[in-house]
């Protein structure tokens, strides 16, 4: 049998390449750039493991029948699934492996624009002294509506964390009950209800053809005059070129953007210059721990599919 890496950014395979010779298979790792070269790597292969190049068509028919496709991460969408499972294949992923990292991410950035420190240190650093001038308006969190747009593991993880901080907290999901509701001790919405009155609305969704583009123009300008954006998510939720022209017009007061639609950001996206925005470069799954983690389960996923088991965490259209 054989397992094959086609592309990693990690110093050492070492976890990956010893879970291959616990299943008595070749392994081989490659730093494939296009999808020719993918699925030049993984022909005939039983267990591909995939980064950030690209499984296609050619490559989900150019593995072995039965075949498992892992990915390194959260997200899937450099693997078309739908080739994948046409050719019987098995596809996994890790969403879990930094949910704890994302979440300290998010409400850092959050309680950071909500007290107006980035805004603060430029004003002291350009001379200024004038606390209040910058801070109003500002809410006290007793009083601020902090809400979610979509409420699943890393939102919830995320509502933890500021639970004791005394928010009045909201969510828009489709997916979840009011009885969950309840017991999150969240008041369950609709999208444009969280639109018109939250103070701060977190992003936790998935980029789907529903949500992809959702905040655009018209739902940014639904959005009260002192609210602000966190997004930890999925880069395609928002039309970056509205939300820079919604910064910069006030239509909205703020925004921590940590994933964006090309990556990395390139140098003329008007978000670079947009006020009032702090950007950081998908910095939110990081810590030591968390890339031990996911080289740990991924190579525990290339065990189960050594011994003909499903993967751990099965991409959710593929059952």
């Amino acid at each position: 049998m054989k397992v094959v890496v086609t592309d990693y950014t990690f110093p050492s395979l070492a976890q990956e390449e010893q879970a291959a010779r616990d299943g008595q298979a070749d392994f081989s790792a490659h730093q494939c750039k296009t999808a020719e070269e993918v699925a030049e790597a993984v022909a005939g292969v039983d267990v591909a493991v995939v980064q950030f190049a690209h499984f296609t068509k050619a490559a989900a028919a150019s593995v072995n029948p039965g075949a498992t496709v892992i990915r390194y991460g959260v997200g899937y969408d450099n693997i078309d699934v739908g080739a994948a499972s046409a050719h019987g294949l098995k596809v996994g992923y890790v969403p879990d492996y930094c949910a704890d990292e994302v979440a300290d991410h998010t409400a850092a950035a959050a309680l950071t624009m909500l007290r107006k420190l980035p805004a603060l240190d430029a004003s002291v650093r350009a001379g200024d002294w004038a606390a209040v001038k910058v801070c109003k308006p500002m809410k006290p969190f007793a009083e601020t509506r902090f809400g979610f747009f979509g409420l699943g593991q890393i939102g919830r993880a995320v509502l933890a964390r500021l639970a004791g901080f005394g928010f009045q907290f909201i969510a828009a999901d489709p997916m979840l009950t009011p009885g969950e509701a309840k017991a999150l001790g969240v008041t369950l919405v609709d999208a444009d209800t969280l639109l018109r009155t939250a103070d701060i609305v977190s992003l936790h969704a998935p980029a789907t053809t529903q949500t992809t583009g959702y905040f655009n123009a018209a739902r940014l300008a639904k959005m009260q005059g002192h609210a602000i954006i966190v997004n930890s998510a999925r880069g395609q939720l928002i039309v970056e070129d509205d939300m820079a022209a919604a910064l910069a017009a006030g239509t909205i007061a703020g925004a921590a953007l940590d994933v964006f639609g090309v990556e990395p950001l390139p140098a003329s996206s008007p978000l670079r210059s947009a006020p009032n925005c702090l950007i950081t470069p998908h910095a939110a799954w990081y810590s030591e721990a968390a890339i031990d983690r996911l080289q740990g389960l991924v190579a525990q996923d290339i065990g189960r599919a050594l011994r003909g088991e499903g993967p751990r965490k099965p991409v959710p259209s593929t059952g």
